[in-house]
């Protein structure tokens, strides 16, 4: 069976056509081929705590009771997840040395609750520092129909194993564009919700600032299903007619430097939707060029993910990837004084996108600026950072300003960005399920 979406999966459970057992193998027979084939989605996967969990998911559903439109239903955990009586290593070999975990994440026993079957921890960049999913220690995920190609980061697996049909969704994390951009490269959906909406407790932080707990699906739709499920809000999801829907677009900044296919897919999307009613709005945002200067020292993220690490990270250099390191190193020279700093101007900078997008439906804009590099590109230190902060430059934007935004597919690993201001999650899914609708489905 092909795992589509959630809502016609749950309807063939509903109707008696397939139990979730039968998912459970299915999920676990195609993890097998995947790594059979060489893919690299996977750390750990338990069969019988897999199997126990849909068994128990099916007598449940003989009984009369079905927790949510999750129930039953396969979903890989990003490494970075606390899953009581598993370590939560991050992708990393240092912190795969830890205890296991006491108790879960509140986003896993939210899951758990709502009957979803947890299918096993997926492969990510070390400490998710990172757009291209790059792993020394287990791996780099590829597109699984394109295998050439890096599926991006730093939920990498979770893209992969969502895009290559082992699960129906992949929870995972979004820092910086963690979820947008592996959706976009493996041709998915993934939505980065307002940073505090989803309890972030439980999770390898990396930054307290911007880290976000979302999901990666087929749908807009299982995006909603999932966030109603880990937020505990539910979304009565309607698609808005275009017609009327304001959708902003600025080429200041997030248009420059666009490798020649991406232009050309955002073009071609940004003309369809206004053939087909709504109103597109240019607009002028040129204060986003100083977000590379505001972060020229590693700006918060560096900070943060230091103050984590600083106690044993001289010690314990030789454990990690060198080009995380590096990364997280910039974080050791960021006073006090540099940190205050750059959080009054993110605040400022928040302040102006509220006034400039207070009239819009959503901001349009390409998910990455490049389509997805080889796997081969990235062996060449200079390259991989050129092409991370490629890839990382439009989503970093959103979460910069406090945003949400969904990732959806445009075909050979681009995407297209639907975002809006913080606390705007439930008027973004409305207004990206329409233009799914009018563009993909």
């Amino acid at each position: 069976m092909k795992m589509t979406d959630i809502a016609s999966v749950q309807s063939l459970l509903t109707n008696g056509k397939v139990n979730s057992v039968e998912l459970a193998q299915e999920s676990l027979q195609k993890i097998k081929q995947h790594h059979q084939e060489g893919g690299k989605a996977w750390v750990s996967v338990d069969e019988a705590a897999v199997l126990a969990q849909a068994e128990a998911a099916d007598a449940q559903r003989r009984a009369g009771y079905v927790a949510s439109p999750l129930a039953g239903i396969p979903v890989s955990v990003k490494d970075s997840f606390d899953v009581k009586g598993e370590v939560s290593a991050a992708g990393s070999k240092l912190f795969a040395q830890h205890e296991a975990a006491t108790k879960d994440a509140p986003a896993i026993s939210a899951l758990r609750a709502a009957g979803a079957v947890l299918v096993g921890r997926t492969n990510m960049s070390e400490f998710a520092f990172s757009g291209l999913g790059y792993n020394p220690h287990h791996g780099t995920p590829c597109h699984p129909q394109r295998p050439d190609y890096i599926a991006g980061g730093s939920t990498s697996g979770g893209a992969v194993s969502v895009a290559g049909g082992m699960v129906l969704a992949g929870l995972g994390s979004d820092t910086g564009g963690s979820l947008r951009i592996p959706a976009a490269f493996c041709d998915a959906v993934g939505f980065k919700p307002t940073a505090a909406r989803v309890s972030r407790q439980g999770v390898v932080p990396l930054s307290h600032s911007f880290d976000s707990v979302g999901a990666i699906t087929h749908s807009v739709r299982d995006c909603a299903l999932v966030d109603g499920v880990l937020s505990g809000q539910g979304h009565d999801l309607q698609a808005a007619p275009l017609a009327g829907l304001r959708l902003f677009v600025t080429e200041d900044y997030v248009l420059d430097q666009l490798a020649p296919e991406v232009a050309a897919a955002f073009s071609h999307s940004v003309t369809k939707l206004s053939q087909l009613g709504a109103t597109i709005v240019p607009f002028a945002f040129s204060e986003l060029h100083r977000i590379p200067e505001i972060n020229a020292a590693g700006g918060l993220t560096a900070a943060e993910v230091w103050s984590e690490h600083q106690d044993f990270f001289d010690a314990a250099r030789a454990e990690y990837d060198p080009l995380v390191a590096t990364r997280i190193e910039r974080g050791r020279h960021i006073s006090a004084g540099d940190y205050l700093r750059v959080q009054q101007q993110r605040a400022g900078l928040i302040e102006l996108a509220q006034a400039r997008l207070a009239y819009a439906d959503a901001w349009l804009m390409p998910t990455v600026a490049i389509g997805a590099p080889k796997l081969t590109e990235l062996a060449d230190a200079d390259t991989f950072f050129r092409l991370n902060a490629l890839a990382l430059r439009n989503t970093t934007v959103l979460n910069f300003l406090d945003g949400c935004a969904v990732s959806l597919p445009l075909g050979q690993g681009l995407g297209l960005s639907v975002g809006g201001l913080a606390g705007q999650d439930a008027k973004i899914l409305n207004v990206a399920l329409s233009i799914e609708q009018a563009l993909i489905r």
